[in-house]
């Protein structure tokens, strides 16, 4: 009984692991799509981020295989924008702590003119 919970284990931690061209292919779509996908999203994240991806494209099996092309273009559009929506996420959080800093200054330096000004 024990090795088939050990088992299930393994592949419940297997199946967590997945990739996107995996999944993609686990739930039907063209190997020639997910290949795209795939090359697609990491150009499409490298567009943003040079650290956050890699520039890849298959330009004759793009130019002759009409899936591989729409999961590329796919991919690209769909990892970039998700990208560059997390980059103005973490911007907004930067300014908000900005803004704070800055108004906890100024109210500091209000603090300390009244303080000076009553000595």
């Amino acid at each position: 009984m024990s090795a088939r919970w050990v088992v299930l284990w393994c592949l419940v931690i297997v199946a967590g692991c997945q990739s996107t061209h995996d999944q993609l292919l686990a739930e039907g779509y063209p190997p020639a799509f997910a290949d795209g996908f795939q090359d697609g999203c990491g150009s499409g994240r490298q567009a943003v981020d040079v650290m956050k991806g890699q520039y890849k494209k298959n330009v004759p099996r793009y130019l002759k295989d009409t899936l591989y092309a729409q999961g590329w273009s796919d991919g690209f559009r769909q990892c970039q924008a998700m990208l560059e929506n997390q980059s103005r996420q973490d911007q907004g959080r930067d300014s908000i702590w900005n803004d704070r800093d800055r108004n906890w200054e100024h109210q500091t330096t209000q603090d300390m003119a009244r303080a000076y000004r009553t000595h």
